[in-house]
């Protein structure tokens, strides 16, 4: 299958092209990639589909939220993760609905703060939720049997530096164990669902 992978240069992503490294993978994203995209700006998204030609398979593991105390909170604060991360997969759907080959698949990425929130994680959480709940709704209505699901990864054991002192107690996942979950979205049967990577 041609699969456009979103994001690949993250750790999320290079777990994904991991899952995925024995499909064709055309990469994408804001400053590497076989593409360049800007997730916010719909019509950079188009125009990456348009180079990106003939798919069998979307997948995004890109978008940024905000980490910081709900006391310091502010409106465009709380925005960055709204724009980034949620509108940035939601303006990928809205596109790959139409560009996707029939009865192929759109995978998203949301993240653990959905199910086990931590302090100053709450636009996280809050992003998070709203993809997985996207997806569920949005596996409805998708066109000429296209599936949608989104992975749902605990923190990545390539992500444990990274986020020091903001998941106590969180049992790193390996990276491994998130590439297979989106070989599962990819080249499984399942749809609307929320594939968790514990």
């Amino acid at each position: 299958m041609r699969v456009l992978l979103i994001g690949a240069s993250g750790a999320v992503g290079q777990a994904a092209t991991l899952g995925l490294k024995h499909h064709d993978i055309v990469t994408a994203g804001r400053n590497s990639g076989d593409l360049r995209v800007d997730l916010m700006d719909e019509a950079s998204v188009r125009a990456m589909f348009d180079k990106a030609g003939a798919l069998d398979a979307v997948v995004c593991t890109s978008g940024h939220t905000h980490f910081g105390p709900l006391a310091e909170m502010t409106p465009a604060l709380f925005r960055k993760g709204l724009d980034d991360k949620l509108m940035g997969q939601v303006n990928v759907v809205l596109v790959a609905q139409h560009k996707v080959k029939d009865g192929g698949s759109i995978t998203l990425t949301s993240g653990i703060l959905d199910r086990d929130p931590v302090r100053k994680g709450v636009n996280a959480s809050a992003v998070n939720g709203a993809l997985n709940l996207f997806v569920t709704a949005a596996a409805l209505e998708m066109p000429r049997g296209i599936r949608i699901n989104v992975v749902s990864p605990g923190l990545l054991d390539a992500s444990v530096k990274k986020y020091d002192g903001f998941f106590p107690g969180h049992p790193p996942v390996s990276s491994a164990r998130v590439g297979l979950a989106f070989t599962k979205a990819v080249d499984g049967a399942l749809t609307g669902k929320v594939i968790a990577v514990d």
